[in-house]
């Protein structure tokens, strides 16, 4: 057998075991996903309530906050998960960037759930288009709609909280079902 037919041979065999791999993996994810799905449920959040984040992010937000009495105020939260934008100001010009801070987990889940707001109807919709009538332009709008929704998963976790202690439940348990 000559060298390239060697080699031709033992990237078939590669593909072939990336295929077993991959279609065992993939055999395995609707469990996985219900798992997922009873475990956010188990836990007794109203983070899936807000359009756009689904089991998958809203376990990512607990997991990542784990207490969010850490976070004094919204903006605290908002600088943790990278929303808060920075002033990027020089003499009499007064603007903002985008910090490149914070946790990139959290903040593509923010992220994610900005664009599918942005292409549904509905309040962050309207926000988004109320900021692009503003002036700010198609960067900024989606970024001012991400700290929105910073805010309301803050608020959302606040209430969660409190919530959790009415009910005589203790932060940092694992439900049963986790």
């Amino acid at each position: 057998m000559t060298p390239g037919g060697i080699v031709e041979l033992e990237r078939k065999l590669l593909a072939r075991e990336l295929l077993e791999d991959w279609r065992w993996l993939d055999r395995r994810i609707p469990a996985a996903q219900q798992r997922l799905a009873a475990a956010v449920a188990a836990y007794g959040t109203t983070l899936t309530g807000i359009v756009g984040i689904g089991d998958v992010g809203v376990a990512t937000i607990i997991a990542i906050v784990d207490d969010p009495s850490r976070f004094p105020t919204r903006g605290h939260f908002a600088a943790f998960n990278g929303t808060a934008p920075l002033e990027a100001s020089s003499g009499d010009v007064r603007r903002h960037r985008l910090s490149r801070r914070g946790n990139r987990q959290l903040n593509k889940v923010l992220h994610a759930a900005a664009r599918t707001q942005m292409r549904l109807p509905g309040p962050g919709r309207d926000y988004y288009q109320r900021k692009i009538a503003e002036g700010k332009g198609t960067m900024q709008a989606p970024r001012a709609l991400k700290r929105q929704l910073s805010d309301v998963v803050y608020r959302h976790l606040q209430a969660d909280t409190q919530q959790r202690a009415v009910r005589g439940g203790q932060m940092r348990t694992t439900p049963k079902s986790a």
